[in-house]
């Protein structure tokens, strides 16, 4: 028999955490997303993408 397990409803607990996650992870590092590529890395990228 193929039985999908049951995926439980996320809790008060799970979403305010998932919150708190969010949250810290784009204080941390919205920053450094937000940078610039550097031009090398684009360069490599692009080469890459030609092979």
């Amino acid at each position: 028999m193929d039985k999908k397990p049951q995926e439980r409803p996320e809790t008060t607990s799970d979403q305010a955490f998932d919150l708190w996650l969010k949250r810290g992870l784009h204080q941390l590092f919205d920053d450094v997303a937000n940078e610039p590529i550097p031009e090398e890395l684009l360069r490599l990228i692009e080469e890459d993408r030609g092979e």
